[in-house]
């Protein structure tokens, strides 16, 4: 059909109808060449049209953990497009879908991201193939069904589904509930609403606008300051917010009263010029904002005559919204710190709506958020909460339902049955929703194949797998035989045999704790004996967070240990103050010298030219008493910036005194460095290099605890004692994992080019820890292919 619809459109070029190629007249000379020319010029315009698939992940900051379900949204899509309904992922765009030619799976059981990065060097192809990473929650109790769809674990009953139904029935014991952040902080009984209004201390430690704070001597105030009581009126608040060159300002507020009537919903025109509208979350545009009037001031004052005097404020991460507002407000209940989780993690407003409520907010078929919605999800989480008190909230499981989004219905259904047994009527109620079949049923209705190779039965599902494979090698051959053959294929390698130590990962955890310690580990000297400790300090501060500073004397003059707490201001240390003068004395800073550091200098290399960090530098020496805003206009002058990460601590949730920037290319990522480098030598208290650890990488190496608190001299102690039993799994380990990143080499050669291979190491949830996963995806290009 194809040919001879090329056919017809070669007469036509060549000025013939269609019923007239087959007559068998002899044509002239230059009317034949002219034909071919314009034949093979409509060949090249085809070319030229052509378009190849391509992906655009914002995955910076606090977005890049991705949770199981969103990847089974981006797998849907992905295969079907736009044909079944499937909607384009908020997370990941996926543009010109229908020009992919297959989707591919990989899944590397058993290994996490702890696995990636304490051995990255082994995994020479999938960290420099794949464009494009995010962290997972730990693995679910059938991982593979979590990401391609209820549809497997329904086909399957007996080995997929009757896993998940035991997590989905499970309550914690009464030993469990004890160690919940939130039976912790509120206990197990009911309570008002006042309970639950932060304190003063609180909304400081969560950066609250407050009098007297740092940046907040122009912010109004609401003057609602009659006493609370637990009949006090609550009212839900949302804003949304573009980027101008003031910063973040306000576009569109919303307040919603406890009957979930919106009482105000406000247009606002923003000060300053605005730089990006952030259209995909606020669903604010040029068009919108054009004959809109109202400013801030008139807001406020509208907000402060709509508040009753003793009215609570209620809503997810309210502070944001607060400073966004530039107004102080001074009871208020934070649904985000309410659902506590631990380490200071924060579930997401969608999120809760969903596995709590059983409501679908920002749902990715809109245009931005609805700022009423949100307010309104986050006054019902609340009431839920009062209603049904910290145990029952508890007994939800939420961050199960996290790790698992099959179980979500489950938790659903309870929350509903919960309500209804109370008597309570939840408002804008739905009926529990019903399971959607898998988009794999869909590929196997129109005679697509799909296809499932692993070594472990999980067959009997809408994916093809004929016999199960002995071994990872096997799998390796088969996939190259019958991929080509497949529209959508999940290829699963193991890690470890049945007879591996069962708490192997607990010992591997042990060793990158101090392999982590070790290279987050700078000694300076030597020192002056009356030399000031202070000023050092503050000296070796200036290029990033201090873990840990300890005096050294031993040595025959005064040397430091100093343990920082991101790898890039250890870097920096090193770079900045070898040879300089400090103190009246030049020093020599270096790292410790072990066994596990010998490839040190390498690891840097390779995580400085690391595609997640291509474009990214890393800048020390921020003031945190700077606000969101002051930070966003202080570095606006810098061309080409794309996005900011500013850490927080994790126990304090203060911000950190370094940050991340994104810029649009490496060139312009360059030029900010020196630009930001020229500024410190004269005078200026920032410092920059190139960025060695991604936003999730970042957020990873915060959560670890390196030493618990041990000195580093112990560590190396425990690790001389340990060295035996660790050294032999280790190297098995390494070998395995070198095995497998080859196994993926020649699998990812094999694929047809735009094709979208997704690599996803699921993490570990056993009782030696949980570990988070690791995803790594990209579309297969001819030239990237020939680079790796």
């Amino acid at each position: 059909m194809f040919a001879n619809e090329m056919a017809e459109a070669a007469c036509v070029i060549g000025h013939k109808r269609p019923h007239e190629c087959n007559e068998e007249v002899e044509e002239p000379q230059k009317t034949k060449k002219k034909r071919k020319v314009d034949e093979d010029t409509c060949q090249n315009q085809h070319k030229r049209k052509e378009k190849k698939s391509r992906l655009s992940a914002g995955l910076f900051g606090e977005d890049c953990e991705i949770r199981h379900e969103q990847v089974y949204e981006f797998l849907k899509y992905a295969v079907l497009g736009k044909r079944h309904n499937a909607t384009q992922p908020s997370w990941c765009r996926i543009y010109h879908q229908r020009h992919l030619a297959k989707v591919v799976v990989i899944v590397l059981q058993e290994v996490s991201q702890l696995y990636f990065y304490k051995f990255y060097l082994q995994f020479k192809h999938l960290r420099r193939a794949f464009q494009h990473r995010f962290s997972l929650p730990p693995s679910s109790a059938n991982f593979i069904a979590s990401v391609c769809g209820e549809g497997i674990s329904m086909k399957h009953q007996n080995s997929m589904q009757g896993s998940a139904s035991a997590y989905s029935g499970h309550i914690p014991k009464n030993s469990d509930l004890q160690k919940d952040p939130i039976i912790e902080k509120y206990g197990e009984e009911k309570h008002g609403l006042t309970s639950y209004i932060l304190t003063l201390e609180e909304m400081r430690k969560y950066d609250y606008p407050l009098e007297g704070s740092p940046g907040c001597g122009n912010y109004v105030h609401t003057q609602c300051e009659s006493p609370r009581t637990d009949s006090s009126p609550l009212f839900g608040l949302d804003c949304e917010m573009c980027l101008t060159e003031k910063g973040n300002e306000v576009t569109r507020v919303s307040l919603v009263d406890a009957e979930g009537q919106c009482i105000m919903d406000e247009l606002i025109k923003p000060e300053t010029q605005i730089l990006n509208y952030f259209t995909r979350y606020s669903g604010i545009t040029r068009k919108i904002l054009l004959p809109v009037k109202t400013k801030l001031p008139e807001i406020q004052d509208k907000l402060k005559k709509l508040l009753p005097c003793d009215a609570v404020l209620v809503g997810h991460s309210l502070n944001a919204d607060l400073h966004a507002l530039q107004m102080i407000h001074p009871s208020v209940i934070d649904t985000s710190l309410l659902f506590a989780r631990h380490k200071g993690r924060r579930f997401k407003l969608k999120f809760l709506a969903k596995a709590v409520l059983g409501k679908e907010i920002q749902s990715e078929n809109k245009v931005g958020h609805d700022p009423k919605e949100d307010a309104e999800a986050a006054l019902e989480l609340l009431q839920y909460f009062i209603d049904q008190g910290p145990r029952k909230v508890v007994e939800l499981n939420l961050e199960m339902v996290l790790s698992a989004p099959n179980l979500m219905e489950s938790s659903q259904q309870k929350s509903a049955l919960q309500l209804q047994q109370n008597g309570v009527q939840k408002h804008s109620s739905e009926p529990p929703s019903i399971p959607k079949p898998c988009f794999l049923d869909y590929l196997n209705a129109t005679g697509q194949k799909t296809l499932l190779l692993s070594r472990k039965e999980l067959a009997s599902s809408g994916l093809c797998q004929n016999s199960l494979s002995t071994s990872n090698k096997q799998i390796l051959k088969r996939a190259i035989q019958e991929v080509p053959l497949s529209s959508f294929s999940v290829i699963q390698f193991t890690l470890r045999s049945a007879h591996d130590a069962p708490d192997l990962v607990a010992e591997v955890c042990e060793k990158m704790r101090i392999q982590l310690a070790d290279m987050l580990t700078v000694y300076a000297g030597p020192f002056d004996k009356d030399f000031c400790l202070k000023s050092l300090r503050r000296e070796f501060k200036k290029c990033g967070p201090i873990q840990s500073l300890t005096v050294l004397t031993e040595t025959h003059q005064p040397h430091i240990c100093i343990q920082y707490e991101v790898l890039e201001a250890a870097q920096l240390a090193m770079e900045s103050l070898n040879g300089a003068d400090v103190a009246g004395s030049q020093i020599k800073v270096q790292r410790p010298v072990t066994v596990m550091m010998l490839d040190c200098d390498m690891l840097i290399k390779e995580l400085e030219m690391d595609i997640e960090n291509e474009g990214v530098i890393y800048v020390a020496g921020v003031k945190k008493t700077l606000t969101d805003t002051d930070l966003q206009e202080k570095f606006s002058h810098l061309k080409d910036l794309q996005a900011l990460f500013w850490p927080r601590d994790l126990k304090t949730g203060k911000h950190r005194n370094y940050c991340f920037l994104k810029f649009q290319t490496s060139e312009s990522a360059q030029e900010a460095l020196q630009d930001i480098n020229r500024q410190g030598a004269k005078g200026s208290q920032l410092q920059s290099r190139k960025a060695l650890t991604s936003s999730h990488l970042h957020r990873w190496i915060c959560h670890m605890d390196y030493n618990d608190g041990k000195p580093i001299q112990l560590v190396h102690h425990i690790l001389h004692i340990k060295k035996e039993q660790l050294s032999t799994s280790e190297q098995d380990i390494r070998k395995k994992l070198k095995k497998l990143d080859r196994s993926i080499k020649k699998l990812y050669r094999s694929l047809e080019n735009n094709t979208l291979c997704v690599v996803l190491l699921p993490g570990v949830n056993s009782v030696y820890g949980s570990f988070s996963g690791l995803g790594l995806m990209g579309i297969k290009e001819e030239s990237r292919n020939s680079a790796c």
